[in-house]
């Protein structure tokens, strides 16, 4: 097996904070998830996380005018600039301080960053080629307090910062000889929102007390002159230099007080202030503004949300969306998409204004997740987490398209039956649930006699049997699928049942518990213990090999052990405690290397061939072991976010005082979802609230029964890494005549088979691809015939991978129905080492039977109608034609008739 897995996508989270940005076409949503960037496509239905990282959680990420390019950055104030077209970092930067926003100008060519009390101008990166992608134009000083919100005119000649101390500021990016700069005060409270007019100079600044103020200006912006060059000797350089001392002279002037540039400034300002008196409006926290339509849509604290026509501050709109905070708004380019990020309870919402209906909704786990089931096929993971919700998620779409929210409790297992078409989720709160994925309902929910907290849970391969591990009485519950009644109680365990599993092709139950004991039931024989395996330690996990001839079990001392069901005899053993390398918590008083005695494996699974095993606990690493070997083989490192606890071996010295660790002091936040401690006797925000470092940590692994992917729900969400066959080069009995030119030397004398033959022994995709495709149709059934045995497995594999993507439809389907129908007898001798690929196969075919049938029904429904409307039609038209054909037998009358007398009648 070669483990050749990279990161695909992050699923069970959507959005944690930071802004949000729509793509240059205004079809696609780019989300800040901890400390990666998601790109959620709304025309297709689906999301993609980008394969970049930061060291901490992303607070805001400034997006390029043609949608090419994005600058991501950190809590810490690092940033990356992100290819969005190859999806790679070009450059890493630091600007050493927290930054609250960034915005490119217009044009594409400066952008803007604010941090603390200053605002720093850039040249673009990537209109030419440089050393340094950042080079600092000009440094912009006035606001006292930190910067909130930056705004560019249409033209890319001003800009605008809003801050924390109530004052709004304008300044010119270039050296304007009638506006240096422009302070605005007029609000009682942290400017939100700061919005130029469209082609205008014409300013809307919105405050968190929910006032908004109009600020009109009497010079348009062809009315900017520039400095003339002999004002320009008074600063040392010429204004491309990376130190901010030249642009300090500037920042200097900048103190409030306009009395001194007023004389050149011809920009005077007058405002009008719009006061809404309700309750709602008192805290505002987060404002977009549409220019070409006028529309504002300001987010508050109590999720809700209106939209407003400017400068009149008509109401077209008001909803409620969600019971916590708005943190981030953002309009798409045509004004028809509003989207709303939630960063309290993870939500992404857009929401179509005009229609008032919402284009896309989607909410992670805003708790732990706490176990994942990858469905038969590997088309959808199933997710339950201590929210208790169970949510199912499209692994093609990377979308959540159910919500089951019966549970009152954390959800501690969920599974699917064999059927792929029903859940079954265990909970603390003492039921265990089974849910129908046709109707998307709780059809069972089974209970035990005396309440129990259910921390495990198993259904057996015909899906008729369910049975839970009780953590509190040490027991096993047995129930019927089909009555949902209890069938039988087992005890035996003398500790907390951790972990069961049934055999894949028995029906014999393995349980394992803190007695250090695993037990082996035969569901035939009247639920009798068949085996009793002793442990070393306590049991935590237990996995069936997909064949059931293997038993793994992990426990508590951080061993991996196997054992043969059958004889009841270890086969082998692995001691992983050191491959899980720790790191240390900020409130530990002993350091990695002691701690990491006391962790373990927690949760086990084997790959979909059963050579490996895939291992995961306490630790932000992932491990795969080589069975036969006992060895480890790849480690894998789900996330470097130091946002996290334990993400660190040793503790920071430069945070440690003789008090403690200053990283555990709460320092709270003035933004309105924390504490804000400014004076004494001043109570504001949720005193109860409390900011706190989670604890990495991989709760749960599945391997995809395709053996293309593996998932792990994590602290920081649901990874899914998949099969990436561009990375490695893989020849099989390679030679020094397998070449590309013999290849199609091959092709061109129409030698299909050994071409096919050729190519896959130098294993490289693209050719594969191009010989099978140049084969002809009905050339197919011979060439499938004339295949040794062991390329008929690599071709199905590889058409397996193929049709998932490939619009060759037929012609993928002739290749996959001539292997199985001439190699069907060899193939059925090796179903268990070819069930991954048959899986892979199936999981193809049935995403495009789902497509053409919606395809379809859709066209069916518009024949249909169309049928309809032109029967309607066909109706009227000859209701027409029968009372025009009366009118004019009644004007042939009345001409005959000669006459006005007759007329005169007509209307009675």
């Amino acid at each position: 097996m070669k483990f050749a897995y990279r990161f695909s996508n992050l699923l069970g989270a959507v959005y944690r904070q930071g802004n949000l940005s729509f793509s240059k076409d205004g079809n696609a949503v780019i989300s800040p998830v901890g400390n990666r960037v998601s790109v959620f496509d709304l025309k297709n239905n689906t999301s993609e996380t980008l394969p970049v990282s930061t060291t901490k959680n992303i607070t805001c990420v400034g997006l390029s005018p043609d949608g090419n390019i994005a600058v991501v950055v950190d809590e810490d104030g690092a940033a990356m600039l992100v290819s969005l077209i190859t999806r790679a970092t070009l450059h890493h930067f630091h600007f050493h301080k927290p930054v609250s926003s960034i915005r490119f100008s217009p044009d594409g060519r400066k952008f803007v960053v604010t941090k603390e009390n200053v605002a720093l101008m850039y040249h673009a990166p990537g209109k030419q080629r440089e050393f340094n992608a950042f080079v600092l134009d000009k440094s912009y000083y006035g606001p006292y307090d930190e910067t909130t919100c930056i705004d560019w005119t249409d033209d890319s000649k001003c800009f605008v910062v809003g801050s924390k101390d109530m004052s709004t500021w304008v300044f010119g990016a270039e050296r304007w000889a009638n506006l240096i700069y422009y302070s605005l005060g007029g609000h009682k409270d942290v400017i939100v929102g700061c919005f130029f007019e469209k082609d205008s100079l014409d300013l809307y600044t919105v405050s968190q007390d929910g006032t908004l103020c109009v600020w009109e200006s009497d010079t348009e912006l062809d009315g900017l002159v520039l400095k003339k060059s002999q004002d320009k000797p008074k600063p040392p350089g010429p204004g491309e230099e990376e130190e901010s001392e030249e642009e300090r002279n500037e920042g200097e002037v900048i103190r409030g007080k306009a009395g001194a540039p007023k004389e050149k400034n011809t920009n005077n300002v007058r405002y009008k202030h719009f006061f809404n008196k309700e309750g709602d409006f008192n805290n505002l926290t987060a404002a977009a503004y549409h220019k070409p339509t006028h529309i504002l849509v300001t987010g508050f604290a109590s999720g809700i949300f209106h939209l407003h026509e400017l400068p009149e501050f008509n109401l077209i709109h008001s909803l409620s969306i969600s019971d916590q905070r708005i943190s981030s708004v953002a309009i798409n380019s045509s004004g028809d998409w509003i989207s709303f990020g939630c960063s309290g309870m993870g939500q992404l919402l857009v929401w179509e204004w005009q229609s008032e209906s919402y284009v896309f909704k989607q909410q992670g786990h805003f708790n732990n997740m706490a176990s994942l089931a990858y469905s038969p096929d590997g088309q959808y993971i199933v997710t339950g987490g201590d929210d208790g919700k169970v949510k199912v998620w499209n692994t093609n779409s990377g979308l959540c398209f159910v919500t089951f929210t019966e549970h009152t409790s954390s959800v501690t297992k969920v599974t699917f039956t064999s059927s792929g078409f029903v859940i079954v989720s265990a909970s603390l709160d003492g039921t265990v649930r089974a849910f129908d994925l046709h109707r998307y309902r709780n059809f069972r929910t089974f209970t035990s006699p005396r309440p129990a907290q259910f921390s495990s849970l198993a259904v057996d391969v015909s899906g008729e049997l369910v049975s839970a591990g009780a953590q509190d009485s040490f027991e096993i519950f047995l129930w019927s699928m089909q009555t949902g009644r209890l069938l039988e109680v087992l005890g035996g365990h003398e500790g907390p049942v951790s972990c069961l599993c049934f055999s894949p092709v028995q029906s014999i139950l393995a349980s394992a518990s803190w007695d250090r004991t695993i037990r082996l039931w035969d569901m035939l024989d009247s639920w009798q213990v068949k085996e009793t395996l002793p442990l070393s330690s306590d049991g935590l996990s237990v996995t069936y090999r997909p064949d059931g001839q293997e038993l793994a079990v992990a426990t508590l001392n951080g061993e991996i052990s196997f054992w043969n069901p059958q004889t009841a005899t270890q086969t082998g053993s692995v001691a992983g405690r050191h491959d899980l390398e720790t790191g240390r918590k900020e409130t530990d008083k002993i350091t990695a290397k002691q701690s990491a005695k006391g962790k373990s494996f927690t949760s086990l699974c084997y790959s979909a061939d059963g050579e490996s095993v895939l291992a995961g606990g306490q630790s932000k690493f992932v491990c795969i072991y080589n069975v036969k070997e006992q060895m480890l083989m790849k480690k894998f490192e789900i996330s470097c976010n130091l946002s996290f606890d334990a993400m660190e071996e040793f503790l920071d010295r430069r945070k440690m005082t003789e008090f403690g660790s200053l990283a555990l002091v709460d320092e709270g936040a003035g933004d309105g979802d924390g504490v804000n401690i400014s004076l004494p006797g001043v109570r504001r925000g949720d005193m109860s609230s409390r900011h706190f470092k989670p604890e990495i940590r991989v709760s749960s692994l599945r391997f995809s029964p395709t053996g293309r992917s593996w998932a792990a729900t994590t602290t920081e969400g649901l990874l899914v890494y998949s099969l990436d066959g561009s990375l490695v080069f893989d020849p099989y009995d390679l030679d020094l005549d397998v070449t590309p030119a013999s290849i199609r030397k091959q092709l061109r004398l129409q030698e299909w088979a050994p071409a096919i033959v050729l190519a896959f022994r130098l294993n490289e995709k693209a050719l594969k691809q191009e010989v099978l495709e140049t084969v002809p149709h009905e050339q197919i059934p011979v060439v499938c015939g004339s295949l040794p045995d062991i390329y008929v497995e690599k071709l199905l594999g590889f058409l397996a991978a193929s049709l998932e993507k490939s619009g060759h439809l037929q012609f993928y389907m002739t290749w996959v129905q001539s292997l199985l129908m001439l190699h069907g007898q060899k193939l059925k001798n090796r179903s268990g080492a070819i069930l991954p690929t048959l899986q892979a196969l199936q999981k193809s075919i049935q995403r495009h039977f789902d497509n053409l049938s919606k395809l379809c029904d859709f066209n069916m429904f518009n024949i249909r109608y169309a049928a309809a409307l032109s029967k309607q039609r066909g109706l009227k038209r000859a209701a027409e034609e029968d009372k025009g054909g009366e009118e004019e037998e009644e004007d042939e009358e009345l001409t005959c008739g000669g006459g006005a007398e007759e007329a005169e009648f007509e209307p009675k």
